[in-house]
This record gives C-alpha cells, structure tokens and sequence, in this order.
C-alpha cells in the first residue's frame, strides 16, 4: 500500500478545507493526489486495500465535535449524529423502544466489532458490494468501463428490479430502516451552508447517474439523520436474511413500518432492501395494506404485489420468493410488535 498523509479533522469547515475530490471521482477518473473523507473508515479502507483507491491524504472526521450525539424527543423524533456508531445505536433505548425496525436492523448489521467502528454517516456513504465493482480486474460501469458484468455473470446476490443498466445492490442495511421512517439526511454543503434531504432524494439511481450512488459531492458532509416522532399506534418490524445464519450482506431485507387504528391501516410505508442498486418503495405493497387492513390474506397480498415489477436475472430468480416470504412475515410480525 502506497504512503498517506493523515489529517484529523477537529470542526465541519476544518474537514471541508481539506477535501478536494469524493470516492465516486476517484474510480471514475482515476485520480491520484487527492483528499477524501473518512469517518468510521471500513469503507474506505476497503477500497484501498482492493487496489480500488488511492488517495494521497485521508481526512478524518471521527474527532469532530458535535457529531457523536443520539438526541431523543416523543414530540420531534430523534436526531443522530453522523459519527454515532451503530453499536451505540443498538444500544440506544430510545431508538429501541419508538423505531423498532431501526434497532432490528442495527443490529442485524456486520459483527459486534465492525458495528463498535461503523458510524452512521458512513454507513449510508459506502459503495455496493458488488463484487465486479470490488474487482480491480473488472471495469464495470461504475468505475468508468461500459460493462455490467453482472448481468451476465455471477449474479445471484444482485438486484432482482431496477437492474437494467447497473445489476449491483445498495449494501446498507440500515438505510431500509431509516427510509421506512422517513428520515431525512441532514448535510454540509461546500458553501458552509446546510441543507436536509429526504433520504428517499438522498440516493442516486443508475439511470440518474452511473458514477455515485447518493448526492454527495466533494466538500459534503453528512452531519445528522433525523427520524420524526412516532405516535404509540405506529407499529414496525426489518427481516434481514442472509446466505447464512451468520453475519453476512443481506441477500433481501425488508422494513415495514404500520400506523395502525385496530387491524386497519391509516398508513404504511414498505422499504425492499438488497432488491435494487438503491433501497426502493414497495408502493403496491404499501396501497394494499391500506385498503385492506392488516390479515394473513393481505400481507399475502401486499407481498406479492412488492414483487410485480421483478426482473430477476439468470441466477437470482430465487430472491424474488425470499422478499415475498420475509415481507409477509415483517408485516405480520409488525403488528404483533
């Protein structure tokens, strides 16, 4: 591994200072002499050891003030810092008992050790896991070249929708949770200005823009995510599963979170993880729910109607009917919740 300068970061403007360039722009151009962000710093670290990246200084965000805080109100919602880790998240009572789908799925991400590193900012900020993009041999779209390999190669942990021109699946977890929530991204801006943005606006699909997955440019820093106040009649559940009974990337995960009057629901949003290249509404999932109440025959229902625009590919046509399975299951455990 080549020699990096490090700079630690003590405030916002400090860490913008020194930025010049982001991840997304160093794989498409090849750049070398340049400054990124790190936070928790698994992600990019990854990227450096796949021979990936090779920035010549790292800036590091972990020591910023103000960042590492879990701010809880029944009447706002919850604001969490972008360097909160998810272990303190896991940990968090209040996350625990308002945002269930939230703590589930915390918890159900990485190991204990890599969650005691990974902050939230930098769960949201990591690139897929796809393993052509991972290649150093492979110069996807992503990266610049003019080929999904995946599509017809190796693609049975891919994205089953939305998967025409990229294959690749958005890897965090976590994020399914925070967009059945509707959370909002809290950002820095290059000008020194802030700016919120729907985490549904939040992520960049493949037809939008190849080259990132979110909206970050250079200079950019997430600061916080916000979740607004749940009432006591809001009830959630995030199924996570995996190709084994271990820590692994999620092969489908689904969130649900219900606002229930009785077994009639007032309103219900349904997030698909690991479905597409970014996380997506289950909106005919979601319009079931609604007219028909929570039953076994509507979580059936809806969970098929979660699947209709599926386009699996040649090996993961499995996934289709694991997403119908845990949803039906998230749906009606929700409710027992």
């Amino acid at each position: 591994m080549k020699k990096i300068r490090w700079y630690d970061a003590t405030t916002i403007k400090e860490a913008q200072q020194e930025v010049d360039t982001t991840v997304s722009a160093i794989l498409q151009n090849n750049k070398r002499g340049t400054s990124i962000i790190k936070s928790g710093g698994l992600d990019v670290m990854d990227l450096m050891k796949e021979g990936l990246i090779a920035p010549e200084k790292v800036v590091n965000i972990r020591n910023v003030t103000g960042l590492d805080k879990i701010e809880f109100s029944a009447k706002s919602g919850v604001r969490i810092g972008a360097n909160v880790t998810l272990a303190a998240i896991e940990k968090n009572s209040d996350i625990r008992n308002s945002y269930l789908a939230l703590h589930q799925a915390v918890a159900k991400a990485a190991t204990p050790q890599l969650r005691n590193m990974s902050t939230l900012g930098g769960n949201l900020a990591q690139r897929t896991r796809c393993w052509y993009f991972r290649s150093i041999d492979h110069p996807c779209l992503r990266k610049g070249g003019d080929t999904c390999f995946a599509k017809k190669g190796e693609n049975e942990y891919h994205a089953v929708m939305n998967n025409g021109t990229c294959a690749s699946v958005y890897a965090s977890s976590v994020a399914t949770a925070l967009m059945a929530f509707g959370a909002v991204v809290e950002i820095a801006d290059e000008n020194g200005g802030r700016k919120s943005i729907p985490i549904e606006e939040f992520f960049v699909t493949p037809y939008e823009d190849i080259r990132k997955e979110n909206v970050l440019k250079a200079g950019e820093i997430i600061t916080a995510v916000v979740l607004p106040a749940v009432s006591d009649k809001v009830r959630s559940y995030y199924i996570k599963q995996g190709a084994r009974q271990s820590y692994d990337w999620a092969l489908a995960d689904v969130a649900v979170v219900m606002e229930m009057a009785g077994k009639k629901c007032k309103d219900a949003k349904v997030v698909l993880g690991a479905a597409s290249p970014v996380p997506v509404r289950a909106k005919g999932a979601e319009s079931v729910l609604m007219e028909n109440g929570v039953l076994e025959s509507s979580a059936l229902a809806a969970a098929e109607a979660s699947m209709e625009k599926a386009t699996p590919l040649e090996k993961n046509g499995y996934k289709v009917t694991v997403f119908k399975t845990i949803l039906q299951r998230a749906i009606l455990k929700a409710t027992q919740s």
